[in-house]
């Protein structure tokens, strides 16, 4: 992010829709020679006037001034210069912050009717490692309605979004033709666009969790029932079928269209185990759904040939509310869980008492977050409301007091949201309440002699020094609640916050 007086740089126009799709753009700037006409050549030394020569300089010093008159672009104020902005830096009352979209090859940004503070990305049939533009993703969300005027809580909503031509970021100011075709054929001057339709829900949904498509199936196909689970604030974890929902906005010419089922706004299944105790962790795997609540309890719901089958006993060994779930990516048998009593610990469904098998205090504070590497099976990464990032390898939890491998101090405030990279096993992105979305790469090492981690600026305030891993900051929005990877477009990340989507992808990754 670039930081300029508000006189100096404006926001750049945004290039969107009706449906509220905006794309950061910045404004042509015209050639200052296309303005400024004839002007006298400031190196001629005489002029002729009535067939009299006169001495310029001469001249001059008896008038006691000089006739010279300066250029158009000699007398205008140079533009204020941009400062890259690094959290921390006090603002001056006329700047603020503006994207830098040289650094971009996407940025879009979209809000809904109301926050929606969990989302998930569901798969498509367009095929996998996709790089050329414009994109199209899908994801599915849900809402955290507020009051209304009058009439009290709004409804709320799970919602399936269809966000199509997600197209480049245009960063260059020349405004000639043979660019503006070029534009055209690389689709960076389309409008983005917003499709969606909505099942209705009771409460607001805390998480939602759509459930994984097996590796090895065929990617040009989409599991019928496609199946999204949402724990809401009412303490029921209820599970949708989205795949009739998904072919309608597909639309009648879509080759994934095959299933003929009409649109139900009911859930196919509804958990009660919680009781009323509300939860924020849901993680689905190839052994099943697990669910845990503020109440310490964790829940396996298991899919049959009948249906569904929540055990009715839970797993029991944290002392705190349980935060997040995560699946073994090689063992289905094999969970780990973070909780507000400041611990990890990994499970096992095999082990008879249902307890734990090892636990680690991983944080001074609530461990909020984890996220285990999907190809470094032995890697996992929490975040907690000391702000700390920690990256943990699970094989020294029995060895000791195990130390984590990576410790990233950067973020101001509670981490919200980590997840690793779809394919790139080094690098994960993280949010926080601070405002920011970071993406780090453990593959690059530090220097020998490790800088300070506080620095002291031009103006004397201290700042936090930049970590060597620290690959790339996006800020912009509020409140940052929930980030993911898109796993069939490489390095594209979409994010949810207080004040709506981004989607983007940057030079970074």
């Amino acid at each position: 992010m670039a930081k300029r007086t508000s006189e100096a740089a404006e926001l750049p126009p945004p290039k969107s829709t009706a449906k509220g799709q905006g794309t950061a753009r910045p404004p042509a700037v015209k050639d200052a020679d296309e303005e400024m006409g004839e002007f006298e050549d400031k190196w001629e030394d005489e002029y002729e006037s009535e067939g009299e020569v006169v001495d310029a300089e001469a001249e001059g010093e008896v008038d006691g001034e000089d006739d010279f008159t300066p250029a158009q672009e000699d007398s205008a104020p140079p533009p204020e210069p941009t400062k890259t902005y690094l959290p921390g830096t006090a603002f001056e009352a006329d700047e603020h912050l503006v994207p830098d979209n040289s650094v971009y090859l996407a940025l879009h940004s979209l809000s809904y009717a109301w926050p929606c503070l969990s989302f998930d990305v569901l798969r498509d049939t367009q095929g996998s490692d996709r790089a050329t533009f414009p994109h199209t993703a899908w994801i599915v969300t849900g809402t955290q309605a507020g009051e209304v005027p009058g009439q009290g809580k709004a409804k709320d909503e799970v919602v399936i979004m269809k966000l199509g031509n997600l197209a480049k970021t245009q960063h260059d100011d020349d405004d000639s033709d043979e660019d503006d075709e070029d534009e055209d054929q690389d689709g960076t001057d389309e409008d983005a666009t917003l499709d969606f339709l909505s099942i209705p829900h009771i409460g607001s949904v805390n998480r939602i969790r759509a459930q994984p498509i097996q590796s090895g199936s065929n990617s040009n196909s989409l599991p019928d029932p496609y199946n999204v689970a949402t724990f809401s604030e009412t303490g029921k974890v209820h599970i949708f079928d989205v795949r009739p929902y998904i072919d309608t906005l597909s639309g009648p010419s879509s080759s994934s269209t095959t299933s003929t089922k009409p649109r139900s706004k009911l859930p196919v299944h509804t958990i009660t185990n919680h009781g009323r105790s509300e939860g924020f962790a849901i993680e689905w795997g190839q052994t099943g759904l697990l669910t845990g609540d503020i109440d310490k309890k964790i829940f396996l719901t298991t899919i049959t040939p009948t249906g569904f089958n929540t055990s009715t006993q839970p797993y029991l060994s944290h002392t705190s509310s349980i935060e997040d779930l995560q699946w073994s990516p090689s063992e289905s048998t094999v969970f780990a869980s973070a909780s507000a009593d400041k611990t990890v610990r990994v499970w096992d469904i095999r082990a008879k008492n249902r307890k734990s098998v090892v636990s680690v205090q991983a944080h001074d504070e609530d461990v909020n977050v984890i996220s285990w590497n999907k190809g470094v099976e032995y890697l996992l990464v929490s975040g907690g409301d000391d702000g700390a990032l920690k990256v943990w390898d699970l094989r020294m939890f029995n060895k000791g007091t195990p130390t984590p491998v990576a410790h990233f101090a950067w973020h101001q405030a509670p981490i919200t949201s980590v997840e690793w990279h779809s394919t790139d096993t080094s690098v994960f992105a993280a949010s926080g309440s601070d405002d920011q979305l970071t993406l780090w790469d453990l593959s690059v090492e530090p220097d020998e002699d490790e800088s300070p981690a506080i620095v002291t600026s031009a103006d004397g305030s201290e700042i936090p020094n930049v970590p060597p891993q620290l690959l790339f900051v996006h800020q912009g929005q509020k409140d940052t609640k929930e980030v993911h990877w898109h796993p069939q477009i490489p390095g594209m990340v979409l994010s949810t916050a207080a004040d709506g989507f981004n989607v983007f992808k940057t030079i970074s990754c």
